[in-house]
Formats: C-alpha cells, structure tokens, sequence
C-alpha cells in the first residue's frame, strides 16, 4: 500500500492513499456487515473500505490503530485523500472537479473556530476563503467555480449553508430556516444542492435549488426520512444514485464514532428521488465513516470508514 502525506502548513496534514493494491474482499448477500461494539472515547483502529455496488463487496484497503476519517476519492480515479493526525483540521475537505485544488476546514489561531481554506492539490498555496467562524466546507459545484459550506453567523447558534466564489468574494447565505442544517453536497448536473436538516423533527435529507432555498426557504424539499437519523447524502457523479449514513433514531449529533451505523443508497431517476432505500453495510462508526463526497468517477465504488475499539 503506497501512502503519502500531504502537509498543509501548520495546521492540517492529509495523507493520499493508493487504492489499486490487491486486497482481500469481504462479500455480503444484501450488505457488509462489521458490527464489533465499541464504547466511545477509547483508541481505536480505522479500517477503510471501497464498497462494490456491481458484487455487494466491501474491500478493505487500509488499516491502523488511530483515527482515520472522512475519505476523498479523486477526480482521475488514482487515489483517496483522508484525514489523519490532523491536528488542527477537521475532516471535511474535498478536491476540486478539475483535480487542481483541494478545499478544506481547520481552525489556526487566534480564531478558535473552524475557517474554509483552499489551497493547489499539492497542499501548497494556501488561501483563507472565509475569515468568519466557524464555517465547514464541504462541497464543491460541479463547474469548479462555488464552494459550498456550512457556517454559524452573528452569535445566533443556527447552522446555515453558505456558497462562496472559489476566486474570492462574498459568501452567499442559500438557508434560512431556524433549525440545524449540513452537509451540503451539489449534484453533478449542478442543479441542486443536497444536505441534511433536522427541520421536520429529526434528520433528514432534504436538497434546494443551487442558488438558494429562496424566501423563507419555500423551495426546500425533503426527498429522503427514514427511521434513522439521516445525515451527509453524497451522489454519484452519474447522477443516479444517493448514499448516506443512518445514526440511530435520537442520536443528537453526528459525533459519535462507535455507534451502529447504516450506509444507505437511493435511486435517483431523472432528478426524482426513490422513496425507498437499500442498506449496503452496517457498521460500527459514525463520525469520519463517510462525511464527505467519496464516490468513485466510475459510479460504482464509494469508499467508508468504520471503527473499532481496541485494549
């Protein structure tokens, strides 16, 4: 397995994976199964997989007895970038369409919450994109041009979604709504923007126009509610397909590592959602298993972490 570390200054080092070694997979009837309980705050091994939507197979690719988090798969196909020994950076990150920068989250003092960085894919050139916190990208517009982030304005405790220039120039607030929004996440036609709201009750997928949910957030549309808490809805660059994480019902945030998890898919049809979904794997995991957009350029792979507690 190559590995190599990508520094970014003082405050957030990202390390490439090399995806294409031969490894061992792990094949379910209807999902993938790894279920070893773990209780929090303990050490414990990440274990990274690429799930297989043409056989049902989860292929481990890598393994340690420290926190890995939040894989990345690049535009080209040759590699995943993720989180580790991370210092000040947090796991939401992404590389550009284009394959030629890379946006990411970290705090660096004096601010004491997160900001949006963006920087050359080689971790050089870095840039502060917004210098109000906290503020947490996470997703890129399809066209390389929009970077679309969550952020916490003027005290008000309310999590919002927020686009911004990848040139430079003034966020964009695109919600509104009182409640808790996430996750945001363009579809590849660049039409919508998908995240994870908490506005009906409990978390669901829900997804609005690219360029905002409108007044009192009218267009705003729920598309996925299960009986989980359902958060970071990723889809695959063909447009056709929908994979989120399930926490349990009444989790209360998506911070927990060592809960039972569900990685879930959803068809996607002509822009319309299905309204029933298909569990691929359970887990033990939560946060870090799959925060950010980690779907292969072939539509049929997405890569997971989950966890597992260690003496």
């Amino acid at each position: 397995m190559k590995v190599r570390s990508i520094q970014l200054r003082f405050c957030c080092k990202l390390t490439l994976i090399a995806f294409f070694l031969a490894a061992p997979a792990i094949r379910g009837q209807s999902s993938a199964v790894h279920t070893q309980a773990a209780p929090p705050e303990q050490h414990l091994r990440s274990r990274l997989f690429i799930y297989d939507l043409r056989d049902g197979s989860s292929r481990l690719v890598y393994s340690a007895d420290s926190i890995w988090e939040a894989p990345n798969w690049s535009p080209d196909g040759k590699y995943l970038i993720a989180n580790s020994g991370h210092f000040q950076c947090n796991n939401d990150k992404a590389i550009s369409p284009d394959g030629k920068k890379i946006a990411f989250s970290a705090t660096a003092p004096p601010h004491k919450g997160s900001q949006v960085f963006l920087a050359d894919a080689d971790g050089s050139n870095i840039k502060l994109m917004t210098s109000e916190s906290p503020s947490y990208f996470h997703g890129w517009s399809p066209d390389n041009k929009t970077l679309a982030f969550v952020a916490q304005r003027n005290g008000s405790g309310q999590y919002d979604i927020y686009g911004m220039p990848a040139d430079g120039g003034a966020e964009k607030q695109l919600t509104s709504n009182i409640h808790h929004d996430d996750g945001p996440d363009y579809s590849p036609d660049g039409k919508w923007i998908y995240i994870n709201s908490d506005r009906s009750g409990k978390e669901a997928v829900w997804r609005f126009p690219f360029d905002g949910a409108g007044t009192n957030d009218t267009k705003a549309e729920m598309v996925v509610s299960d009986g989980l808490e359902d958060w970071f809805p990723h889809i695959s660059p063909d447009g056709k397909k929908m994979v989120y994480i399930g926490y349990p019902a009444g989790t209360p945030t998506h911070n927990p590592r060592t809960v039972q998890i569900e990685l879930k898919l959803v068809a996607i049809n002509h822009g319309g959602v299905a309204a029933s979904q298909k569990t691929l794997v359970k887990a033990i995991g939560g946060q870090g298993t799959i925060n950010v957009n980690s779907w292969a350029p072939d539509s049929m792979r997405f890569a997971y972490v989950v966890y597992e507690v260690l003496p």
